[in-house]
């Protein structure tokens, strides 16, 4: 048996009146994601531990069966395995956002989907005029890119901004949660600051002006933490072998090479809803018939969803299915080892308020010869009559290769 996880980030959501009362997931035309719901069995994850914010990063660590208050070092760590960047013994590593900030208000968490060409330049030069021998910015891609502080202390309270569109940046600056930290939020906030005055007249942030772009005029760092300690799948799941990961962000790949899996890149992905749908459907195929597990990620509905565009989730939805679900379920329904497969979300992102939710999310697992349960059709309510009811914690992925 082979197995393939299929993730829509953020792709769950409320009833929305502007759509009768409905959710862009049962609006959405999603045939193939509707008939293997039909043929398999459903149900609801709960992907956020109790007193944890409802990150992708805690997300995705938890539904792959990780126990998060043990395992899990904040973001920046994670993408640092993804970008080639070593976490040492005294280091501590942070997601560096740049943002969009006007008027004193966090406008957006993306800068306006940055180019990764402008967005580099913009890192090498932070770096060039506030790195030092404590500080260092490593490049990632579009608005994604990481902080890594000697001697930084973690214990500190980062507010994710994507979670605060509209709010003024000085409202939710970095706080230390204990006195240690103090001179770390110091720092950081410093960092911010100065950066504000560096990109304020750089001449990237200039020609975005002027041809009508947000300019990308702030860093903004979260989600610190150190190297995390984290057990291979192959290592909890021996009947797993090998595996892969295939997604644009380092987010998602990092976690992939820690938990054991090889990290497949695909030309055109994008993390965004022009994203190369065909390419990543045909690395996934390629994959599975040299491995065991492919955990496939797209990131397009949650970015839909941050921009609060209902349109654009329902077509990235749609997307998601007739481009990467179909092909798939095509591709491999007749092999001669069969292959399970799951579709479901991180979290729920909802356009109104264009944040990440702790709701559970909806879940469908076909595998060949499954007794099919009463489940019809795979939205957020549908999946309450499945029959794996309610599941947590490392619940799902035993499900899954059991």
């Amino acid at each position: 048996m082979k197995y393939i996880v299929i993730l829509g980030d953020g792709m769950a959501d409320e009833a929305i009146p502007a759509l009768g009362g409905k959710t862009p997931i049962q609006v959405a035309d999603t045939p193939y994601m509707d008939k293997l719901a039909a043929m398999g069995c459903c149900g609801q994850l709960e992907t956020v531990p109790e007193g944890f914010q409802p990150g992708s990063e805690i997300a995705n660590m938890s539904l792959l069966g990780y126990d998060v208050r043990s395992a899990f070092e904040g973001r920046g760590s994670l993408e640092a395995a993804s970008m080639g960047v070593k976490i040492l013994p005294g280091e501590m590593a942070m997601r560096c956002n740049i943002i969009c900030i006007e008027h004193g208000l966090i406008k957006n968490h993306s800068a306006g989907h940055i180019s990764n060409e402008e967005a580099g330049e913009l890192i090498r030069f932070l770096d060039a005029k506030m790195g030092s021998d404590t500080v260092k910015f490593h490049e990632g891609i579009s608005y994604r890119h990481l902080l890594v502080i000697k001697g930084g202390n973690k214990f500190l309270n980062c507010t994710p901004p994507h979670d605060v569109p509209g709010t003024p940046f000085k409202d939710v600056m970095i706080e230390a949660l204990i006195p240690e930290a103090q001179a770390t939020a110091d720092e950081l906030n410093r960092l911010i600051i100065r950066s504000q005055e560096l990109l304020a007249d750089h001449p990237v942030n200039l020609k975005r002006i002027a041809t009508g772009k947000d300019p990308a005029n702030s860093i903004w760092p979260w989600s610190p933490g150190y190297k995390p300690m984290m057990k291979t799948l192959m290592q909890q799941f021996p009947k797993i072998k090998t595996g892969s990961v295939i997604s644009a962000v380092d987010l998602i790949k990092g976690i992939g090479i820690y938990a054991g899996l090889e990290s497949i890149d695909v030309v055109g992905a994008t993390g965004l809803y022009n994203t190369n749908y065909e390419g990543k459907a045909e690395a996934a195929i390629a994959q599975l018939r040299k491995k065991d597990f492919v955990f496939l990620h797209l990131e397009a509905s949650d970015e839909a969803g941050h921009e609060g565009d209902v349109d654009l989730k329902i077509r990235t939805i749609e997307f998601l299915d007739k481009r990467i679900v179909g092909p798939i379920f095509e591709a491999v329904k007749n092999w001669d080892e069969s292959v399970t497969m799951a579709v479901l979300p991180d979290h729920p992102t909802y356009c109104r308020t264009r944040t990440h939710v702790r709701e559970a999310v909806p879940f469908l697992i076909y595998k060949p010869g499954i007794t099919p349960d009463a489940v019809k059709v795979y939205d957020e309510f549908s999946v309450l009559q499945g029959s794996y009811g309610s599941l947590k914690d490392d619940e799902f992925i035993k499900a899954l290769f059991e």
